[in-house]
């Protein structure tokens, strides 16, 4: 009975290790637009009512036929379904009832759609050339630069909402990809090592921007990214380079946040405990596809040895099921004179959408503070 038990835990937790590490899918069009209607001056498209679509504030959906569709408002609410108004849509779109979709905070498709005017360029990681969008907000190459690091399964486009609030500082920002996240390097079976790796990819890159001239780093990190800017801030090789960190929704303690999306999937948030000796054995890591264990440990950053001396802003939401908003304020009470903790009223990565303008002040105070100091 024992061995029967022991082998079904280890069986679930190497489906949830599996999960975490998978490398990028297709996106899933799990949402069907009911219909298009008039709204005074504008069309409002009528979705089902979920948590994601009644959320306040400004999303996208992306449509199976490639067209995104920008939102705002709720402007009807009923017991099945939100109406919200549109507020743009790619041309050739076929926005209408029946189309299937996909819910999205990330509301930029490129530099381009987000006003910007970027550089393809190429950092050359441990992995092998990974793109990177390179942003002279001024035409002209700033000695102040700021590295935008996405999250694990998120596009580097997620991260245009912070690029412009380090344009607005008048910021030079390289938007960076990883191994293994769809648009960098590939390596061995394609799973993400949990920033484990992909630090080293992110290292590159400041490498890469002090090598042209910068002569302090902004890092904005989002979710996993923020984890891997962590790692980035206590590297003695960037002591001094390194000013100041944006963290939107960081992913402080990975073992917390596995048992989040447990809890998520509707399963018990101890069951997460299952997955950790897949990710943290080497004989059991290469079984799951990757090349060696992760020390997870190394992430936690409630740890008593964890030391931060570079100044963050976390913006993270109240609403958040997937990294626990109590663990940025716990580590605010550790670090009160470094970590400053700016809470919305939404869930993952999703506290710009929530309140595009109070983000956008909240982060360009920051960063501005940091380009005059």
């Amino acid at each position: 009975m024992g061995a029967a038990v022991m082998a079904a835990a280890g069986g679930i937790g190497f489906v949830i290790a599996r999960r975490l590490t998978a490398p990028p899918g297709a996106r899933v069009y799990d949402l069907v637009v009911r219909d298009v209607i008039r709204h005074g001056e504008q069309d409002a498209a009528v979705l089902d009512r979920t948590p994601r679509t009644q959320a306040s504030g400004f999303y996208n959906l992306w449509l199976e036929d490639g067209g995104w569709v920008r939102l705002g408002a709720v402007v009807d609410e009923k017991a099945s379904t939100v109406t919200r108004v549109v507020l743009g849509v790619t041309p050739g779109a076929d926005l209408r009832g029946g189309a299937r979709a996909s819910w999205s905070g990330i509301y930029y498709r490129d530099p381009v759609d987000a006003g910007l005017d970027a550089l393809d360029v190429a950092v050359d990681t441990p992995a092998g050339p990974a793109p990177a969008w390179l942003i002279h907000p001024s035409g002209v190459p700033s000695d102040q630069w700021a590295i935008h690091i996405h999250g694990l399964g998120s596009p580097r486009a997620g991260t245009l909402r912070g690029v412009l609030v380090a344009a607005d500082a008048g910021l030079t920002s390289l938007v960076v990809s990883y191994r293994n996240d769809g648009e960098g390097p590939r390596v061995g079976s394609g799973r993400s090592t949990l920033g484990a790796t992909e630090t080293d990819d992110v290292r590159a890159a400041v490498r890469y921007a002090l090598a042209q001239g910068a002569r302090r780093v902004v890092l904005f990190g989002w979710s996993m990214g923020a984890a891997i800017a962590l790692q980035l801030a206590v590297d003695a090789e960037f002591d001094g380079a390194i000013d100041r960190l944006v963290l939107e929704s960081p992913v402080l303690d990975w073992v917390t946040t596995i048992g989040a999306n447990c809890r998520r999937a509707g399963l018990p948030s101890c069951v997460g405990l299952f997955a950790l000796p897949w990710l943290q054995r080497g004989v059991l890591a290469r079984v799951l596809g990757l090349r060696s264990e992760i020390p997870l440990a190394a992430f936690d950053w409630l740890k008593p040895a964890a030391e931060l001396h570079v100044p963050a802003l976390i913006l993270h939401g109240i609403q958040d099921t997937s990294a626990p908003v109590r663990v940025s304020r716990l580590l605010a009470q550790r670090l009160p004179y470094i970590v400053r903790v700016e809470t919305f009223d939404s869930d993952h990565t999703l506290t710009w959408n929530a309140d595009p303008a109070l983000w956008r002040a909240r982060a360009f105070a920051w960063v501005s503070s940091h380009a005059d100091g």
